[in-house]
């Protein structure tokens, strides 16, 4: 993985650290909960800072591009924005619908379908492509 320098990383709760100082992770195991996921041993510390995101999603925001910090910040603006759209009154849905022809239902699908994570295709034995 190519550690983005200079890039300050989330931790949870407050806590940020530089990517380039930080030099292990180590998923906490016992007494695990919500403020106590992950070991970060860093740079010029003894002991390690403790904090509340996993290892994976930490890794994933020292190595992140630029294009993928957008693309959680897109993903955050669309739950936020049906979040919204579920508040709306049935009255406000229905004078949306027949006054602008903007049905809320179907966004709401629409959205909710850019949210869903693609699952991987399922494997094939190769075996069986020559059968």
């Amino acid at each position: 993985m190519d550690i983005k320098r200079d890039r300050m990383v989330f931790l949870g709760y407050g806590k940020y650290w530089r990517s380039d100082t930080i030099l292990g992770l180590m998923p906490i195991e016992e007494d695990r909960g919500p403020k106590r996921r992950t070991n970060v041993f860093v740079e010029g510390r003894a002991e390690p800072i403790i904090a509340s995101r996993t290892e994976q999603s930490i890794l994933e925001d020292m190595g992140a591009s630029d294009a993928g910090f957008q693309v959680q910040a897109l993903r955050e603006a669309i739950t936020e924005l049906l979040a919204a759209l579920h508040d709306f009154s049935p009255a406000l849905r229905r004078a949306l619908q027949q006054e602008h022809r903007f049905d809320v239902e179907l966004w709401e699908q629409r959205l909710g379908d850019i949210l869903k994570t693609p699952q991987a295709p399922e494997s094939v034995d190769q075996n069986e492509l020559f059968d």
